[in-house]
């Protein structure tokens, strides 16, 4: 198992938010993980949500372990009509204890059915950062 926790700025619809994550994954072999993680967007208006189920490749490696992932997003947005998503990630984690990471990476997202005059750009690239413990 493998758990996680992020946290930071967000900005959508012309306003900023505080971005908390959080979420599970389970290894089914060696390197793969399928995961499920949940995205609470606050501080803005509108108010939104993300649910994002996911599989990730986590090369194994002593100290520095790179990772590559896909993903599919549903967006539910406060008065506006729901959003899909499917993306890419890739980055590494770090050695932070004996059961503890940190990861460093990028992504990019393209959402699906995306009408430009509603929410002015139909894809994005970000960067995340994450604490996870792994058991």
């Amino acid at each position: 198992m493998h758990f996680f926790v992020g946290g930071g700025p967000g900005h959508a619809f012309d306003d900023d938010y505080f971005v908390l994550s959080f979420g599970a994954s389970y290894y089914v072999i060696d390197g793969l993980a399928l995961g499920l993680a949940y995205e609470k967007w606050t501080g803005g208006n509108p108010s939104m949500y993300k649910i994002t189920p996911s599989a990730t490749y986590v090369f194994q490696q002593p100290a520095i372990k790179p990772y590559v992932g896909g993903f599919y997003r549903r967006t539910s947005i406060e008065d506006r009509p729901d959003l899909d998503s499917v993306g890419g990630r890739a980055g590494v984690y770090f050695q932070a204890g004996r059961n503890a990471f940190i990861g460093v990476g990028g992504v990019y997202e393209s959402y699906l059915d995306c009408n430009e005059s509603i929410f002015h750009s139909c894809h994005s690239t970000y960067g995340e950062v994450t604490f996870s413990f792994a058991f």
